[in-house]
């Protein structure tokens, strides 16, 4: 996995002479294996930490946010606010958000777009990743931990071409050390409630996608998946040994409790499952008590 040269050019050369430093926000645009652009921010978190002390140490969440969210809403910046003091951020603006080049695919190339903040997070010093999604980002996660981890041996959708050795070290720099999902679905083209529905209607329809791109600042890919990608509840098995916390609300709108039961019943007992009493959708739901119980518990977990 390449980010391209960006992650080189925001680094800095300023050596710091007091004893303490924080370390500085970087916002940049990444590449990713098929060309397109990201927009992303590199937050150090809000402890003050030692100059002479490597970050290796410290955990970085990296946030993937839900579907028509990107870097600079509120809700992903209130999601990176309260994971700070557990560690540092990476945010970014999935391929066809904001201000990201190319257009959405709705979770299938979204992969690629998350493996290169993973890999940008590691170029930051940081020896332990943690991925974080919401709804759309919930199901890249998963996918993305199960293709770019141990438990699945033919390789990333980012794979082109060089040697074995070179896709291994590619994968490896990519990879994620735990996994949190919340609100994700478990499978494709779910219609059985009526948010679905629309949002079915906006990505598959001309003048959905219409009111996605100037209503929502949404970009949307025209036409359907061919092929259709590993489905969430298949990609969960291939995430063991990686950490796996799957989050959900009991009164999710858009996915009912039959989502996660079934991304729990696929881990086959490796994962967590905190069903969340009166909690609703994704990012917008998620109380800033939940956001600090993610904090420590994606801390908490070894590499």
């Amino acid at each position: 996995m390449s980010a391209g040269t960006a992650g080189h050019v925001a680094r800095s050369t300023v050596r710091p002479n007091s004893e303490t430093i924080r370390r500085t926000p970087m916002r940049t645009f990444l590449r990713t294996d098929d060309g397109v652009t990201i927009d992303s921010v590199y937050e150090p978190g809000s402890a003050v930490y030692d100059a002479s002390r490597s970050p290796s140490g410290d955990p970085v969440f990296v946030v993937a946010h839900g579907f028509t969210g990107d870097v600079d809403k509120p809700h992903v910046r209130r999601v990176a606010e309260a994971l700070a003091p557990y560690g540092a951020v990476v945010t970014f603006s999935f391929r066809g958000h904001g201000a990201s080049g190319g257009r959405s695919t709705v979770g299938d190339r979204e992969v690629l777009d998350l493996a290169a903040a993973v890999a940008w997070a590691r170029e930051q010093g940081h020896a332990r990743v943690v991925t974080v999604g919401f709804s759309m980002g919930g199901s890249v996660v998963l996918r993305h931990a199960a293709l770019y981890g141990s438990g699945r041996s033919e390789g990333s959708p980012g794979d082109s071409g060089g040697s074995e050795r070179e896709r291994r070290e590619q994968r490896a720099q990519a990879r994620t050390d735990a996994v949190v999902s919340v609100s994700a679905p478990a499978r494709w083209y779910y219609r059985g409630t009526a948010p679905m529905r629309k949002l079915h209607w906006l990505v598959t329809r001309p003048e959905g996608r219409l009111v996605g791109r100037y209503g929502l600042r949404t970009r949307i890919q025209n036409g359907g998946w061919d092929p259709v990608p590993l489905s969430p509840v298949e990609a969960v098995p291939h995430i063991a040994p990686t950490p796996l916390l799957i989050v959900h609300g009991d009164r999710d709108g858009y996915f009912p409790v039959d989502h996660p039961r079934m991304l729990a019943d696929a881990a086959a007992g490796h994962a967590e499952l905190w069903l969340e009493p009166g909690m609703g959708h994704a990012e917008h739901a998620a109380t800033d008590d939940l956001l600090a119980r993610i904090g420590r518990w994606g801390g908490s977990q070894d590499s």
